[in-house]
């Protein structure tokens, strides 16, 4: 076993052949391109110099493709400072909306356009109960919500983590209206409103040939396999979940910050590459969390990592109500100024080692060889090595 293995390495062991197998999307080939080049002689970079004993160390540009593995801790820290300026000193929950299995067929034939639906179908739900006179509350909710499209094991479960403050922005009267106490809204109703306005969406779709029925789901252009769906779709008990976030909204923040760049799975799980099989590990929730591991092809690894790669300029962070990008700075300040809050002082601007370094007391400029001094960027650059293969 090797700490130092990567996803790009089990990708590698196979792609060539794979990609030649099968039809992949455009989107997918170029995302696993830009990976299996991620800090390799193929991207170029700088050379750096230990301040103390001279040696000189390769440093390989990083890709920035955000499905993956080695890009996303710097990614993440970035996003979670943002957000962290903006906290308020009030309840927050954490609401999960998940989707039923019997729709992945679907869902993996029209990704864009029903995925763009389940964040469409959740604001609704969230802005329609906080406007219901019955939770005391009408007015405009403010919160993000992250897509999460896998399971420990690489497996399909599409679901929404959403982030809520916990209470309204009504504007007419420039009043904050907290909620009660650890109580946002019924989960039991909010999960019957979410299957309800999410099959009337999916009516609404068929009705105007908005859906193709590609792969799996081609049984479904058939209307009477497409109501035998429905009605499945509409006995069966949809999950939503809302649970209060820990006191220090900043914790809350921090767990859902594991989501916003998360892909689906870390470099750190890679435990072993052997024979054209890969073992890596997962957390089993049906077992206390024990910690567990699978070795399968990596063909099998492949195919289940490429399938949560998500089409170019889709958005799987989004921001409602008054935290939309067009509300944000102007309510967040009201905000604060009708609950006597002061915005908090403006972030010091720091590089990438800076927030490592301070964030996990790992300080990544320490020089590799001699343990003692630091690296220091130089100005001779390391060309991209066009030829290189992924």
């Amino acid at each position: 076993m090797s700490a130092d293995l990567r996803v790009a390495d089990v990708i590698r062991d196979c792609w060539e052949s794979y990609n030649r197998a099968y039809a992949l999307p455009p989107h997918v080939v170029k995302a696993v391109r830009h990976i299996l080049r991620c800090r390799t002689a193929a991207l170029g970079g700088h050379i750096h110099q230990c301040d103390c004993c001279g040696s000189e160390v390769p440093v390989y540009n990083s890709c920035q493709t955000r499905h993956c593995p080695t890009c996303q801790t710097s990614a993440k820290e970035k996003w979670l400072d943002a957000r962290l300026a903006e906290v308020l000193p009030v309840q927050y929950f954490h609401v999960v909306f998940t989707l039923p299995h019997s729709l992945n067929a679907l869902i993996d034939a029209n990704r864009p356009a029903l995925l763009g639906e389940l964040f469409s179908v959740v604001n609704w739900v969230l802005q329609h109960f906080a406007q219901d006179p019955q939770w005391r509350l009408q007015g405009q909710l403010g919160f993000l919500a992250i897509l999460h499209t896998w399971t420990q094991k690489l497996g399909t479960h599409f679901h929404v983590h959403g982030i809520v403050p916990g209470g309204v922005w009504r504007d007419a009267s420039q009043e904050w209206v907290p909620c009660r106490g650890k109580w946002l809204f019924r989960k039991e109703s909010l999960a019957d409103a979410f299957r309800n306005r999410f099959l009337q969406r999916l009516r609404s779709l068929r009705r105007r040939g908005k859906l193709a029925y590609g792969g799996c789901a081609a049984p479904l252009a058939v209307a009477a396999a497409w109501e035998t769906l429905l009605t499945t779709l509409a006995s069966e008990t949809w999950i939503v979940y809302p649970k209060p976030a820990p006191d220090d909204p900043s914790l809350a923040l921090d767990y859902v910050a594991r989501y916003t760049h998360k892909v689906a799975i870390g470099d750190h799980r890679i435990k072993a590459i052997q024979d054209g099989r890969v073992t890596y590990s997962w957390r089993d929730r049906s077992d206390d969390n024990i910690e567990k591991t699978e070795t399968i092809p990596v063909e099998v690894f492949t195919r289940r990592f490429t399938v949560h790669i998500l089409p170019d300029g889709f958005h799987k962070i989004r921001y409602f109500g008054w935290m939309a990008a067009v509300n944000r700075k102007a309510i967040l300040a009201a905000i604060r100024q009708a609950i006597h809050v002061e915005p908090p002082p403006p972030s010091v601007k720091e590089s990438v080692a800076e927030r490592v370094l301070r964030k996990t007391g790992v300080d990544i400029t320490l020089c590799p060889r001699c343990g003692k001094g630091h690296l220091r960027k130089t100005d001779r650059r390391l060309i991209p090595h066009r030829g290189q293969s992924p």
